[in-house]
């Protein structure tokens, strides 16, 4: 059997020593090499060619962030981010590195004591991303020559992150989702469309940031997202994303009214909680996951099926598993345009691939193409649900 290689680049030589123990205790990885800084990292990536890399954001002689745009420019490799979860900069960090290729994140290990949970949650996730056959992200190639460490562009400027995140999450509000007879805001006068749903999840945030930041502020519909970032990371993914596009990006509020048509803005589904339609208003739910996943694309989808119809546009992007299919299928029945990310310029071609197979797909784009066709959908009503 080949042994998954593994590259651990990481700052913390008491970090790294956990990193490396967990995965040796494993019989199926091996870990091929170890580098605590950027440069080095690079170096062995080339000359090495593992499976897969795990990569910490503060290192010596370069950062996460420009080591994971080097190595998806010049020698695109499965990373999988090991990151402070408290940390604000860390917090930052990491979804540029997720937005510039890297595939997941997981927290570093804390204390001393060996954690058998941690332990096989970190090598289960570095397993599964070697799997993974990942595309290549040019944008460092238009920046530096591949014998230089990359500089990251600056921060854009509307980054509002907390300065201190908070101990923990709010509790958990009541689970039942009333139906009241309150309708669905109608579509916009001359718009055939009143509400757009996207789901996403492995190579999540570089797709969102290339479709949203071509909606600009005078974009009159409402977004709801759901991505798949677990606890802790997903916490401040909002607030980010906010900073990267044009239209206001919150989180969603148990229970409050879904905007009408007029003022556009992105609504996302809170870590480990579901998103749903009823009523006309928004709801938070922490029932049952739903293909190991919560906040499921499915359970928004299935519910802006039932209570919008015709008037939503779907869209399901880059994935790994099947979530959202079935729901964006049900949309399709419903009447709904429906989108789905070609297979060329997804991360994980597996949601997308899931929606093809079952006929759910409208339309079947490259990314670069949904935000222009978002907004000749909205503006125009073209395009169909076919």
């Amino acid at each position: 059997m080949n042994k998954t290689r593994v590259l651990v680049i990481e700052d913390s030589l008491t970090v790294r020593r956990r990193l490396v123990m967990a995965l040796s205790a494993d019989p199926s990885c091996e870990v091929v090499g170890e580098a605590d800084e950027g440069a080095r990292g690079i170096a062995l990536c080339e000359s090495l060619r593992p499976d897969v890399i795990t990569l910490d954001m503060i290192l010596k002689k370069g950062t996460g962030v420009e080591v994971t745009e080097h190595i998806m420019a010049f020698c695109p490799t499965p990373i999988v981010i090991v990151s402070s979860s408290f940390n604000r900069g860390d917090m930052i960090k990491t979804y540029d590195a997720l937005r510039a290729g890297a595939l997941e994140v997981i927290e570093k290990p804390t204390g001393d004591a060996p954690d058998e949970d941690w332990s096989r949650r970190f090598v289960d996730t570095v397993k599964l991303a070697a799997k993974i056959r990942v595309i290549t992200h040019p944008r460092a190639k238009l920046k530096s020559t591949p014998a230089q460490p990359l500089v990251p562009p600056p921060s854009p400027p509307r980054v509002r992150l907390p300065e201190r995140l908070p101990e923990r999450l709010p509790e958990r509000l009541p689970l039942r989702v009333p139906r009241t007879p309150t309708p669905i805001p109608p579509a916009e006068p001359g718009s055939p469309h009143s509400l757009i749903v996207i789901g996403a999840s492995t190579g999540g945030p570089g797709a969102l940031v290339q479709i949203l930041r071509e909606l600009p502020e005078s974009f009159p519909l409402t977004v709801l997202l759901v991505i798949h970032i677990g606890l802790p990371f997903g916490r401040a993914f909002a607030a980010w994303l906010d900073g990267m596009v044009p239209l206001p990006v919150h989180e969603a509020k148990h229970g409050e009214v879904l905007p009408a048509p007029g003022a556009g803005r992105i609504l996302m589904a809170p870590p480990d909680r579901h998103l749903v339609v009823r009523g006309g208003r928004l709801w938070l739910d922490d029932g049952p996951e739903r293909h190991s996943c919560r906040p499921s694309v499915d359970v928004l989808f299935e519910s802006v099926a039932e209570e919008v119809g015709r008037t939503a546009i779907g869209c399901l992007l880059t994935g790994m598993g099947k979530d959202g299919a079935l729901g964006l299928l049900a949309m399709k029945r419903a009447g709904s345009t429906t989108l789905v990310q070609d297979e060329s310029t997804s991360v994980v071609f597996g949601m997308p691939r899931e929606a093809i197979r079952l006929g759910a797909a409208s339309r079947i784009l490259p990314i670069g193409e949904f935000g222009r066709t978002l907004l000749t959908l909205v503006r125009h009503g073209r395009g169909g649900s076919g």
